[in-house]
């Protein structure tokens, strides 16, 4: 869906009192229909009332809410995100504002926390190996302030090799190992994935340059302010959409009908089923029954039918 059509939506849909249905609002977000549904579940949308048929009612506070959700996701994450949305329909708006902080908060510590941590791996990578510095994984642990599972994971993940000391079988950390610890070490606190970690130490071990190291943080940097820019648009949708609802339903609510939906029943009146008269009543004429609600005639008039 290109960005006129989804511009095209959200102007059609910008009238108060229009009623929404389901696929409006997965067009207008680029979703599927199940998925507004389980945001309605969730509490992420506010409550929407249900027709007397059963179908749920949306309008333009849904659609605002649903397009504000979603830029959230994509500066704070979904959990944050979440907690955001119920604060404002429960109208914590300090709640929300103090979540939103926070993010902010978080983001700044990532980017100094980036600067530190790049010095101190230019320093590491251009630190020569000394020699006789052999460790074992208590020592190095120890050392690098991890536990010892960590650095079995790093060795299953193919981030360290070290050697098998002969006939003892323990692991043996030359220098090498030793710095290629430091730098899984350090990416690992700034939150670099393994696939990128390998990556560097790939570069480190193949070249010894630095290149590689300025590539992966450059690239987190540009991640995050891609996600400041996502945090800025997602605060600006919340200062258009201010709570309107202060009391919501729990999601178990949402998914129960407060007022059961009654069937649109009608009388509708329809004539009875008709019997034919009986042959020797036709044929021969006969007297008047009472009970059955018979009248007399004669022969040769015409036949006709009792309803019963």
């Amino acid at each position: 869906m290109t960005k006129a059509v989804v511009l095209d939506n959200l102007q059609a849909m910008a009238t108060p009192k229009v009623k929404l249905r389901p696929v409006d609002l997965a067009r207008a977000a680029g979703i599927s229909t199940q998925q507004v549904r389980n945001y309605l579940d969730a509490g992420v949308l506010p409550p929407a009332r249900r027709t007397e048929s059963g179908y749920r009612c949306f309008h333009d506070r849904h659609l605002r809410a649903l397009l504000t959700y979603r830029a959230l996701v994509r500066g704070f994450g979904i959990h944050t995100a979440q907690a955001i949305m119920h604060a404002v329909h429960a109208g914590a708006v300090p709640k929300a504002l103090e979540l939103v902080d926070a993010g902010h908060a978080a983001l700044h510590e990532q980017r100094r926390s980036l600067d530190e941590i790049g010095a101190a791996l230019e320093a590491v990578a251009d630190q020569a190996p000394a020699p006789k510095a052999d460790m074992r994984i208590g020592d190095l642990a120890a050392h690098l302030g991890v536990r010892t599972s960590a650095l079995r994971v790093w060795e299953s993940e193919g981030l360290l090799v070290p050697e098998r000391e002969r006939g003892t079988g323990y692991r043996c950390y030359r220098p090498p190992d030793i710095r290629d610890a430091q730098v899984v070490h350090m990416l690992r606190q700034a939150r670099y994935p393994l696939p990128q970690v390998r990556q560097v130490l790939t570069e480190l071990r193949r070249t010894g340059s630095r290149e590689a190291l300025r590539a992966a943080l450059a690239q987190r940097r540009a991640d995050l302010t891609t996600r400041a820019r996502a945090m800025l648009e997602a605060a600006s949708h919340l200062h258009a959409s201010p709570p309107r609802n202060p009391n919501p339903p729990t999601p178990h609510d949402l998914r129960t009908r407060t007022t059961p939906v009654e069937p649109d029943v009608r009388l509708h009146w329809r004539p009875p089923p008709t019997r034919p008269v009986p042959r020797h009543f036709a044929q021969g004429g006969g007297t008047s029954l009472r009970a059955r609600g018979v009248v007399q005639w004669g022969p040769g008039e015409p036949q006709f039918q009792l309803k019963l």
